[in-house]
């Protein structure tokens, strides 16, 4: 972007979207050490390299490419940002709404927060996507297909999450390794967020 476009330098940061989060899953994985959360980074890491496979195959070349000469590969379809973007969002949409159930004693800020939590998900991609484009990185077709890849990678790897890792995560946090590094499965508590709150209320008191 040319100097003192402010919107290209806005746009540059939010693109780094999906490195802030990488951060945030190992923070989250060496604190809370979650089967589920790693499953989750597992998933991300595979989209990745199914993005690496198809942009490999298709060889389709960025819009732009004597501008961005050192950029990791040439090729540009699909967005692997707008790709990981709409995975991590699709798949925090179907965890908040299928995985994490409403709490009984506050129902209407339960939802008040999830749909809150949605919109600021569907604005992130969205942003990161449209940066790409912007920043001449991809065209508008290279995005939109990454989104698609991305969206329905996220309820593919959701649904082999909930329906064969999920009964296996029991086993897994009971082998030796897994208790040596506290790792646990918190599957079966409805809502996490809700449990972890109440149990530190009652053992504080």
């Amino acid at each position: 972007f040319p100097p003192g476009d402010l919107s290209g330098q806005l746009l540059a940061y939010v693109s780094l979207g999906p490195i802030f989060i990488i951060v945030g899953f190992v923070t989250l994985i060496i604190f809370k050490r979650e089967l589920h959360t790693i499953s989750f980074l597992g998933g991300l890491a595979f989209n990745e390299g199914v993005n690496w496979l198809i942009k490999n195959v298709i060889r389709e070349p960025r819009p732009c490419q004597e501008a961005h000469s050192a950029v990791g590969t040439k090729y540009g379809m699909p967005s692997s940002h707008s790709q990981f973007m709409w995975f991590f969002s699709v798949y925090s949409f179907l965890f908040l709404y299928l995985r994490m159930h409403q709490t009984t004693n506050a129902r209407f800020l339960d939802l008040l927060w999830r749909h809150l939590l949605t919109l600021g998900l569907l604005t992130g991609a969205l942003l990161v996507s449209y940066s790409r484009v912007y920043l001449l990185y991809h065209t508008w077709s290279q995005v939109l297909y990454g989104g698609v890849a991305g969206s329905i990678m996220a309820i593919a790897w959701f649904a082999f999450t909930q329906e064969i890792l999920t009964p296996l995560f029991p086993r897994i946090a009971a082998w030796p390794i897994s208790e040596f590094f506290l790792i646990r499965d918190t599957s079966l508590i409805p809502n996490i967020l809700w449990f972890e709150y109440t149990v530190t209320r009652a053992e504080a008191r």
